[in-house]
This record gives C-alpha cells, structure tokens and sequence, in this order.
C-alpha cells in the first residue's frame, strides 16, 4: 500500500468497539479528532484505525508525528515531507501542498496537535478546501476547534475488561511465567487498574514493575501512593491527574541517577541511541560509562521505548507524557539551560562532521542519519537562535548540504535568513551562510537573490574554496536564465586554482559542464563529465556523480546516440532515487523519456513523461522555468504523439501519472545501470 504508516511496537489490546465508531466516523466526515489526556491511548487508536481502512485511499495514509515540532511556522512543510512533496519554488509550503493534494484521495494522519492548535486548524482548513478528495485524522488533547470538525473523545480502558486483560498482558512480557489463577493476585491487577483509571499508559507502567515486586506488592505501594494524593489534594483524582500521578510514582521508584538520565534524555525531540545517551546524559554523579545500564534500566520500566528508526537503525524514544515530566524535572534540577546547551553543540558538531564527510562514501549513511535526526537539528538550531546568534549561523551554513541536496531549500533559506539576521556584522562564518543562502535562493528560482549573492561571495572571498563557490553561485544565477558564455567566463578563471577535490570545485567543475552543453559543445562537455564522474565513483560519491551522467546522457543525445544516453540517464535515476532527489529525478525523467522516445519507443516515452510530470508536481515549478528544461520535455512530447498519435499519447502518459513516481521509477530503471556501477 503507498503511505508511511509507522510499524506497531506494541500488541493492541480491546478497542473494538471505538474503532468501529471511529471507521464510521471517517466513512462519513472529512475531519476528524480523537481527544483525550496524555496516555489514554490516542496515537495508539489512531495508527490502528488508519492501518484497518487503508484500502478506502487509493493515494494512501499519510502519518505525520507532530510532537518534535515546535515551530509552528514549519508545520506545512513538515506535512509536505511526509507526504513526500520537496517543492523548490517560491510558493509557500501551505500552496505547493494544496496543489499537490487538489486531484488526490489520500488520508492524512496529524499525530499529537496539542501543541499547535491554531496552526493545525489553519493548515487542515486550507487543505480540506483546496482539496475535496483529502481525509484528516488527528489526536490531540483538545479540540482543533474547526467547523467542520468531528470530535471523538477518546475515554480510557474498562477496568474490569480491557485494561485489566493489558494490564496481564504487560505483566506476562516482565515476568514470563507469572499466572493470575490465584484469586487473591487477581484481586490485586484488579486493584491496580482500578487506582489508575484503566488509563493505558499508566498500565503499561505499573505492569513494568512487576519485574521488582509481586502484582499484591504493587497492588499496596500503589494504592498508599494514590490515597496520600486523594488525602492532599482532592476526593477524585481527574484522569489528567491520574496520569501525571502514575508518572510521578514512576518516577519516585526509579533510582537517583536513572531520574537524572530521564530528565536529561528528555531534551531530545525524536529518536537517540546510546552514543547521544552518554554525549547528553553524562555528567556529575552519572559517568558515561555508567549510561548504558542506566538506559537499560530505564528501558526495563517502560520509561524509554526501543524501536525500529528506519534502514535497520534501533533508537531510542520517550513518549510525549513521559518526555514532558523529565523536562519539568530537568528545570527543577536547574540543568535546562545546560543539557540543551550541551545537545545544541552536539548536533552543531555532528553538522560538520557530516560536511567535511558528504563528499566521500559514507554520504548516504549520512543522508539517513540527518534524516532521522532532523527533529533534533531543528531543535539544536532552534536553541543557539534564542542563546548563540553566532554558533546558529555556523550551524545553519555547515548543513548547506541538508537543505540543497536533501530537499529542504524553503526550511533552509528560513534558517539562514534568520541566523544572518541575528548576526548582521562581519564574522568567521558569514561568507559559508550567504553562500548557502544562495544556492537555496538559486535552487528555488529566485535568479536576482542568488545573482546578488553570488557577486558578494566572489568578491568577499579570501580562500580558494570561498572563489570557488561564489563562482558557482554566480555562474549559475547567470547560467539558469540562458547565458553560457558569460557564465564560463566566471566560472573558468575559478577553475584554474588547484583546490583538490571539494565541493565548491565540483560544483563550478557541473556548472561549467552545464555550460558548455548549452552552447552545443557537447563532445567537451562529455569529456569533462567522464572525468567528473570518474573522481566522484572513485571516492564513494554519489550526489555529483548523477549530475555527472546527466550531462553525459544529455551530449549522448545531441550526438544521435539514444541508447547510450539512457543508460546514462538510468544511472542518474539509480543514484538520486538513493537520496530522494526529486529535483534530479524530475530531469532525469524527462531526459530518459527523450532518450527512450529517439529509440522508437514512443508509448515508453509518453508513460516516462507522466511519471516525470508527476515528480515535477512534487518540486513545485515545472523544468524550474529552465529553457533548456522546458525544451527538452517540448521535443520528446512532440516526437511521442507524432509517433502514436494523440489518443495513444494520452493514454500512455496517463498510465505513467497513476503509477506515480516510485512505480514509475522502478519500470524506468529496469534495463539500466546499476547504482554502483
């Protein structure tokens, strides 16, 4: 099925009944909001609702987790990633979504809103206008507050039923052979989850314990803790308060330095491993050497989850409520401002050590990592904004990377605004920040932003690498609009230092091939692509390397060699499919489709031009407005209809429009080269 639902770490228990109303619920309403207190199981309902009626979608489930988000201003284009939508225009996120969406039925998932309330009623109100055939499903703790809105209040576990059969459950996982034929045990799991409402969670918890005390144990240390509370502060707990007791009860029975880590590990916004455990959790009475059985420890009583991150990566988590108590803690040890400190820096290293390592073979590790982390690089920018202007803008200029070849042009042309509006004067990170600002301004079209830009890097630059790479921002800005010649005379006098291999070479080093194929020079251009490619395969690296094979396919083409230029084109389509380039796969689309139409394939053309058309929806602007671009694409469709007429044209490209761009993709590849050849 296409969609992104996240696996279930734990068995479903009960909720047969809510999941039925709540399947009628969306059968007959487009937005709907599952509402409740933290831990009564709303995101657990959610996921199963949405993985039983996926069928209902023909353009699929869409989960988006929105608890690592804290800035309301990337809401949209959190949405966007998730339904794999890397527009590179100026369009805002909330329009390129909206016109993505307009002919699709799909069901989008908004996991935790709490949050961001106003900001999730905004964004689902433009969508579900724009977009008649789009579903919402969201669990929040409140209301979204819309007119069209359908709450379902989400009530805890029957006692005497589902909660208790959890409660078992949970209980036979921490000791295996443990058996409730005895009358009096099965009194005390009766007791427990009762004192904690039937509440999942704060079952899931107590049952943890089970691996310290008996089930009568628990059931007398639990009710004492319960009764003192009832005694203090009211006759009859509410649900919110339950939850927050069951936590802090929890949290009284850890031991001292596993409520340390616990709060410490709670600044964390997404997943962590071990080694980030000890960077963030060591200190003081805690040694990094002693983290990994503390983590252990926490782990044992459901405080921290293990799971599946994606690509065979195991991380850590915290659940929203759980996450939240340590952060209070963490303030009442007076060690916020110093653990966020500490994981700010953290990520600011690993921005450049990912940098210095992008251009070597590890770059699709890379990619994968930052990928899964970018809740935490968000966060870790977030905070030197507000405390270290200088460090953020050091930050925000070492991901240039991040944010040009990993799809995130708009987030980060944001960032770097604001870490340069921050630091206004001159400074030792400046020059890196303008020229990545540039590239993103080039990247999204904005050729006058990224002219201007490129000028002040070329003349501000001190280094051979800084003339490097303004030449490629500034030969670009002129290049993209149509002017090759002037854009080799910027670029060519760069060219001639020797720098090694580096980023701000190979990109002058594409630049100046890109050039020199629009002025028909296609046999130097080639020649030059085969030593490009050549440096980049040698070195693991495989971003450039694409682009390499691009202009190889490209002068394969204008010297009437078809064959030849989609093999070429399938190599790029193999490399950027990797790292989800889909500004690279639309072109390489385009020009496979080219190339396969020359070979009399003109069907295999026209369905490679709708799957291209669709990739192209996902960038933003079609051929980025490139004349090159748009010419190519021109002559293929022209040669594919005079070739099968316009009802077979028609259908063909239709046929690659429902295929959709990973479908599509995988019928483009076969026949081609492999990825590391």
């Amino acid at each position: 099925m296409v969609g992104n639902l996240p696996a279930e770490s734990t068995s479903f228990i009960g909720r047969s009944a809510e999941l039925t109303s709540l399947d009628g619920l969306l059968e007959r309403h487009r937005l709907v909001t599952v509402t409740g207190p933290g831990g009564v199981g709303k995101s657990r309902l959610a996921l199963r609702a949405a993985r039983r009626i996926e069928h209902r979608y023909p353009d699929g489930v869409w989960w988006v987790e929105l608890s690592p988000l804290r800035d309301r201003t990337l809401l949209a284009a959190t949405v966007a990633d998730a339904f794999g939508v890397t527009d590179q225009s100026l369009r805002t996120a909330c329009e390129a979504l909206c016109s993505w969406l307009t002919d699709k039925r799909p069901l989008l998932v908004l996991d935790t809103c709490e949050h961001l309330i106003s900001a999730c009623g905004h964004l689902i109100g433009e969508l579900l206008q724009t977009s008649p055939g789009l579903t919402v499903l969201a669990t929040s703790r409140q209301r979204l507050g819309r007119p069209q809105e359908r709450v379902f209040p989400l009530e805890p576990l029957p006692v005497s039923g589902e909660a208790l059969a959890l409660f078992k459950e949970r209980a036979t996982e921490a000791v295996p052979h443990l058996s409730f034929d005895d009358p009096a045990r099965a009194a005390a799991a009766a007791d427990v989850c009762r004192r904690l409402d039937g509440i999942p969670l704060a079952v899931e918890l107590a049952g943890a314990r089970l691996r310290l005390w008996s089930v009568e144990q628990l059931a007398v240390r639990l009710g004492s803790r319960f009764d003192v509370l009832a005694d203090t502060r009211v006759a009859a707990l509410p649900r919110h308060q339950t939850m927050r007791t069951a936590i802090g009860w929890s949290h009284e029975l850890c031991e001292p330095l596993e409520r340390l880590l616990w709060a410490r590990l709670s600044v964390f916004a997404g997943d962590f491993d071990l080694t980030a455990a000890q960077d963030i959790g060591a200190g003081g009475p805690l040694p990094a050497c002693g983290v990994e059985q503390v983590l252990a420890a926490l782990i044992d009583k459901s405080v921290v989850r293990t799971r599946l991150a994606g690509s065979g990566r195991f991380g850590h988590r915290m659940l929203d409520t759980i996450r939240e108590y340590g952060l209070r803690w963490l303030d009442e040890l007076g060690e916020s401002q110093e653990v966020a400190d500490r994981h700010a820096h953290r990520f600011r290293a690993i921005a450049h050590e990912a940098d210095a390592a992008w251009l070597g073979p590890a770059q699709l590790d890379w990619y994968v990592r930052l990928e899964a982390e970018h809740a935490d690089l968000r966060t870790a920018l977030e905070h030197l904004l507000a405390t270290d202007p200088e460090a953020a803008l050091d930050m925000a200029g070492a991901l240039w990377f991040v944010w040009v070849c990993c799809g995130r042009l708009r987030e980060g042309r944001a960032y770097l605004q604001r870490a340069l509006d921050g630091c206004p004067g001159p400074g030792p990170h400046r020059a890196a920040a303008v020229w990545a600002l540039g590239v993103c301004a080039l990247l999204q079209g904005d050729l006058v932003m990224a002219q201007r830009l490129g000028e002040e890097c070329s003349r501000a630059a001190t280094a051979p690498e800084q003339r490097l790479r303004g030449a490629y921002l500034y030969g670009a800005s002129v290049l993209m609009p149509g002017d090759p010649g002037r854009a080799l005379a910027i670029l060519d006098p760069a060219l001639a230092q020797d720098t090694g291999f580096s980023a701000g070479r190979i990109l002058c080093t594409l630049a100046r091939i890109y050039a020199l194929s629009n002025l028909g020079r296609y046999t130097e251009a080639a020649a030059e692509a085969v030593q490009l490619r050549d440096q980049c395969a040698a070195r693991g690296e495989r971003w450039m390397r694409a682009y390499a094979d691009y202009v190889l396919a490209v002068s394969a083409l204008a010297l009437d060699r078809p064959a030849e230029a989609a093999a070429h084109a399938r190599a790029m389509l193999a490399g950027k499919r990797l790292l989800h380039d889909s500004f690279g796969i639309a072109i390489g689309l385009d020009l496979l489709a080219c190339a396969v139409t020359s070979q009399g394939a003109g069907e295999d053309g026209a369905m490679l031009l709708g799957v291209g058309q669709e990739c192209w929806r996902t960038v933003g602007k079609a051929q980025m407005g490139a004349p090159e671009l748009t010419a190519l694409r021109e002559r293929c469709e022209r040669r594919a209809r005079a070739a099968l007429g316009d009802d077979a044209y028609d259908s063909a490209f239709d046929r690659g429009v429902a295929a959709g761009v990973d479908g599509g993709l995988t019928v483009a590849l076969k026949g081609g080269l492999p990825a590391g050849s």
